[in-house]
């Protein structure tokens, strides 16, 4: 059983999920093709991917150029706060965010449909992160835009310096990409 819960930005949701636990402990869906059509969430998921970060690890803005990846995201372990930025040029929301904290604990997934930027930041000690994509992954489509963007104003919820790859460091603000998305 699944809650969809839609936010400030078409398309983009926080959904809830009913678990069952007791003294052995939990079980839950995590995804149930039926429910999410119904929904009006019609994705074929191609890709499962799972990371394990350390606590002040932002990944991201991350977008692919010319093969949009809608993405259910999770938190199997410890807490982030995941961010989605609307890239599609036609939206009244182009260039705004939407966030969501996302735990083992709270078991609430993220669905970020295609034509957004993604990241998010570790805020617990370490994190294991999983998602579903509905694209393939092509390392020479990777895009981005830098995390700290102060057209886009995220408030990412960590005190302190981000640890970040060097190619997060070196991604250009949304002006600069140059980046939309017409879907």
């Amino acid at each position: 059983m699944f809650v969809f819960n839609k936010t400030d930005i078409e398309g983009v949701y926080i959904i809830d999920v009913k678990v069952f636990g007791d003294d052995r402990g939990y079980f839950m869906e995590t995804y149930q093709e039926d429910e999410f059509r119904k929904a009006g969430l019609d994705y074929r998921f191609v890709q499962d991917n799972q990371s394990k970060s350390k606590k002040g690890v932002l990944r991201g803005l991350h977008f692919q150029k010319t093969h949009p990846q809608a993405k259910l995201v999770r938190v199997l372990e410890g807490e982030v706060f995941d961010v989605a930025v609307d890239l599609r040029k036609s939206s009244p929301t182009y260039g705004k965010y939407v966030g969501a904290l996302l735990s083992g604990d709270n078991k609430r997934m993220f669905m970020i449909p295609r034509g957004f930027a993604h990241g998010f930041v570790v805020l617990s000690d370490t994190a294991v992160f999983a998602y579903k994509c509905d694209e393939f992954y092509h390392p020479e489509d990777e895009g981005g835009i830098i995390w700290n963007d102060p057209m886009v104003g995220i408030d990412w919820r960590f005190d302190g310096e981000p640890l970040l790859s060097e190619k997060d460091r070196k991604n250009p603000t949304l002006q600069e990409a140059n980046v939309s998305f017409e879907l």
